[in-house]
């Protein structure tokens, strides 16, 4: 066992501060604002499941279930996981919640944000506790749902100002098409088993696909002469997704067709998408992906209904939004600030405070029994708008002092009219 010889965060987690935490919530304050705008709607689930809802949906051959999933057995030996990822959460409590009685709109349509959890070896964006924003939009099976939230996705990036991103689409078909596709590239790959990487060679006849997707210099090479999946869909696959094509023309969004991309994840069919963004020094990294997946519901025993989503690591996001230099805006400046002077003074300073809070205002005063240069520093510091004084003079008088941090204006207000009317005083002198 490790020896702790400090107490320190885990390795692979991050402490998320208040100065860090300005670009988090713009990011989560714009999601919010162009999800809701698609009437998607905010979903939470718990941070841990049954073990047996990620194994069912996110398959055998995937590495976050045979090498990153943080599962363990609870006191009542239960099988428990951290979620590693969002959609089979979010599909179990769809069928738990009956969410597909007619009661309820269709299509459904529901957002998450909160965090993951993979053990992997940290690096720039990929952490062991990691954040996503998704989405998920159950009981359409018409194509414009896809490019309903494609668009959305694209709605999204471009309000948070990146503009060095590319869309990538593909198609898996049907399950029939997937199994023919499966059959072929096996057939191909065979011969290479001596050349492919362990992992792939692993991945073979579990899920060839994902050999598609493999890192592995070697891999890659064997595989860019592979059979495209696009030359095995029937009829009524390629109908839809060239209704999918066609309706992302109608839209004016931009995308490039990549018959070798696949999903990591084995619940996908037909539509899949990733957003790449060549910001990275010329290089390209994946920052958001999904897709759709017709069968999961029924993987939980849930009625035959479809469903499409997507899902963005946030870390990744940020770290792209600082490649483009996007700034998060500036943070709102202090209404308030009240200088407090002699330990009498206290008293009211308190609640002086307090009837700013209460009048809606921001506002804030030294709690350090600093002298007074100190304090007007620190109200200039946080850009306070006005700055009130009270000290034993003010309260002898009745009265404070307030002057306009800009203007450098100070007047004299007796202190029942600082009660009496806040906003009164503050928009007029402001």
């Amino acid at each position: 066992m490790e020896e702790l010889k400090k107490i320190q965060r885990p390795k692979g987690t991050s402490d998320l501060l208040p100065e860090k935490l300005e670009k988090w919530h713009f990011l989560e304050k714009k999601a919010r604002e162009v999800f809701e705008k698609y009437q998607f709607f905010e979903i939470r689930t718990p941070l841990f499941e049954y073990y047996e809802v990620f194994a069912r949906t996110v398959g055998d051959s995937s590495d976050i279930l045979s090498k990153e999933m943080y599962d363990f057995y609870d006191k009542g030996n239960r099988h428990i996981a951290l979620r590693p990822e969002g959609t089979a959460s979010i599909v179990r409590a769809f069928v738990e919640n009956k969410l597909f009685a007619p009661e309820h709109k269709k299509p459904y349509k529901v957002y998450y944000i909160g965090p993951m959890f993979r053990y992997e070896r940290p690096q720039a964006g990929r952490l062991r506790q990691f954040h996503q924003l998704g989405v998920e939009a159950f009981a359409s099976d018409n194509p414009a749902a896809d490019v309903e939230t494609i668009a959305m996705l694209i709605d999204f990036l471009k309000s948070l100002g990146l503009k060095q991103i590319k869309l990538v689409v593909n198609s898996l078909g049907d399950k029939k098409d997937c199994t023919s596709y499966k059959k072929a590239l096996i057939s191909f790959l065979e011969p290479y088993k001596n050349e492919l990487s362990y992992d792939s060679l692993r991945r073979l006849h579990k899920n060839p696909l994902r050999v598609l997707d493999s890192k592995d210099k070697k891999d890659q090479k064997i595989v860019a002469n592979a059979p495209l999946i696009l030359d095995y869909l029937n009829k009524e696959s390629k109908q839809y997704f060239k209704t999918v094509t066609r309706m992302l023309d109608a839209l004016k969004i931009s995308y490039e067709i990549n018959p070798n991309m696949v999903r990591g994840l084995d619940y996908y069919n037909h539509t899949i998408f990733e957003v790449m963004s060549y910001a990275f020094n010329g290089g390209q990294a994946t920052i958001a992906a999904g897709g759709r997946y017709n069968e999961l519901v029924e993987y939980f025993d849930g009625p035959k209904i479809s469903g499409v989503g997507f899902s963005i690591g946030i870390e990744r996001l940020l770290l792209t939004m600082k490649t483009e230099e996007i700034t998060a805006p500036a943070k709102k400046k202090l209404d308030v600030y009240i200088v407090t002077i002699g330990e009498k003074a206290n008293f009211e300073s308190l609640k002086l405070l307090q009837v700013a809070r209460y009048a809606g205002y921001s506002a804030d005063r030294d709690f350090l029994n600093r002298k007074a240069k100190a304090q007007f520093k620190t109200a200039d510091k946080m850009q306070a708008k006005l700055i009130i004084v009270i000290g034993e003079n003010e309260l002898a008088a009745k009265v404070v002092n307030i002057k306009n941090a800009k203007t450098r204006k100070e007047v004299s207000v007796p202190l029942h009219q600082i009660y009496d009317n806040f906003v009164e005083i503050y928009e007029k002198l402001v």
